[in-house]
This record gives C-alpha cells, sequence and structure tokens, in this order.
C-alpha cells in the first residue's frame, strides 16, 4: 500500500495558506515602510492633506474678487426718487466742498484727522488706485434745504473693505475733537469734532461717523455724514453734507434702499453667470 504519495498532497495544501499568509504580511510591511519613507502617513491615501482648521479672515484672498460689471454698479445707485421731492440729480459742486472741506484738507493736521478730511473731500474712502477705483457714483441735491449726497459703488477685496471699515471705527476717539485749517496765526482756525453715527443693520459689515467742522462763517456749522457698507466683495460709501440742519432721514434710506439694491444687482449678476 502507498499511503505516502497520498498524504503528501494534503500536507502542500495545508502549507499554501500559510505562504499565502506570510508573503502578505511581508508585502503588508513593505508598503508602510514605503509609506512612511515617502513622507504619507499610513491609512491615508496617497496625494491627500490633513485638513487644517482656519478662520475664514486668516485664509489669504484671491488677488483681485470678481467684480460688478459698469452696468451692474449702476444699477445698484439711489436715485432722487428714492430720497423723496425735495431731492433732484446734482447741479455741481456745494459750495462748501471748496469752502471749508478742500481749504481745511490742505492744511496741516493730526495724521489720521488729517486723512478722514482728505476723504470728506475727495471721497476716496477705499484708496485712490485704479484697483479701488469706484465703479459708479451719484450726486444729489437738496435745493432747498443745501444738502448735498455723494453716493459710491466700489469693488476690492473683503478684507481690505473692512480693514478701512475697522480704522473708521477708531476716529471717534483718535479724532473725537480737534483743530484744522488753522494758518498759525489762530485767525483761521476750525473746530472739527468726530462721533459716531450707528447706520442700519445692513449689509455684511458697516461703518458711520458724522463730522462737523465749525468757524465757516458767523455762526455757521458744516455737519458731514460718513457711512459706508460692505455686501461681499463690494461696498457703498456716502457723504451728506449740509451747512444747515442734517437731513438724517436721507442718509437712513440711501443706506437701506442702497443696500438691498447693491445685493440684488449682486444675486442676478451670480445666476447669469
Amino acid at each position: 500500500m502507498q499511503l505516502a504519495p497520498a498524504a503528501r498532497p494534503s500536507h502542500t495544501r495545508a502549507a499554501r495558506p500559510l505562504l499565502g499568509a506570510a508573503l502578505s504580511a511581508v508585502l503588508a510591511l513593505t508598503a508602510t515602510a514605503c509609506d512612511t519613507a515617502g513622507g504619507r502617513t499610513p491609512g491615508r491615501a496617497a496625494g491627500t492633506t490633513p485638513p487644517t482648521a482656519q478662520s475664514p479672515a486668516a485664509l489669504p484672498s484671491a488677488a483681485l474678487p470678481p467684480v460688478l460689471t459698469r452696468g451692474q454698479a449702476r444699477a445698484a445707485l439711489i436715485t432722487a426718487a428714492d430720497l423723496g421731492e425735495a431731492w433732484e440729480p446734482t447741479r455741481g459742486a456745494a459750495t462748501w466742498r471748496d469752502e471749508v472741506l478742500k481749504a481745511t484738507a490742505e492744511r496741516t493736521g493730526p495724521g489720521d484727522c488729517r486723512r478722514l478730511l482728505d476723504i470728506l473731500y475727495t471721497e476716496d474712502l477705499f484708496g485712490g488706485g485704479a484697483t479701488t477705483a469706484p465703479r459708479a457714483t451719484a450726486a444729489l441735491d437738496d435745493p432747498d434745504g443745501g444738502a448735498q449726497l455723494h453716493y459710491r459703488i466700489t469693488s476690492y477685496r473683503a478684507a481690505d473693505l473692512d480693514r478701512t471699515l475697522a480704522w473708521l471705527g477708531t476716529l471717534p476717539d483718535t479724532c473725537g475733537r480737534f483743530e484744522a485749517g488753522t494758518d498759525g496765526t489762530g485767525r483761521d482756525s476750525r473746530d472739527v469734532r468726530v462721533t459716531a453715527l450707528t447706520p442700519p443693520e445692513a449689509g455684511d459689515a458697516r461703518r458711520g461717523l458724522r463730522v462737523t467742522v465749525g468757524g465757516t462763517r458767523p455762526g455757521g456749522v458744516l455737519t458731514v455724514d460718513l457711512v459706508a457698507v460692505r455686501v461681499g466683495d463690494d461696498a457703498l460709501s456716502l457723504t451728506n453734507g449740509t451747512l444747515g440742519e442734517p437731513a438724517d432721514g436721507a442718509t437712513l434710506t440711501a443706506v437701506e434702499v442702497g443696500t438691498r439694491r447693491l445685493t440684488e444687482v449682486r444675486r442676478q449678476g451670480r445666476a447669469q453667470v
């Protein structure tokens, strides 16, 4: 009887699973060593990196955001009809812009305060470069009250727009009251006061100031409201100034209506892309 040959195949079949298991273990160890040597952690697919928790403010912004077209920006402007019957398209720069704002801004004053006066005159709140040039502007007059409202739509990086808004928020403390427009003799001194103005809850971020300039004429005080609201990577800004009693309603209406209009234009623009 030849039992040995019959028993050999059984022994071979039992050895093969053990050999296969050993080879699998060796291959697994080899793959692990290769992953570790290549800088990858076992258990993570090649080419992936762990997510890093960062706040939105810490994330790098693009060089420039997609901006509104000129037509879209113009569609987001307010009009005289939005402010009421007393208002109409401007007939030209108000006399107090050169008589008071320009003369005051051209004189030496405290750094941030001087910059504020420059902004009130030039309207360049977010900078005077090509990248921050306004996309659309509007100027409206209230002939009876002597008020003039200038309105702008600007597109830029949200983080940069917010930095300007944050700077505005510091001015009631740093420039609460100062003298400007002095010629060195004290005879042309103008008392300037800066207070916070609370705009309506609109847009993603907002700031407001009220600036009064005394000494413009006997008993005369220039009052200028400066408000800016950011909506995404776009912002509206306005100045509303008068030598008489400020028209608070016009400032508030311009902010509320303007923010709604800008938000809608942005929504329509995204839908068309």
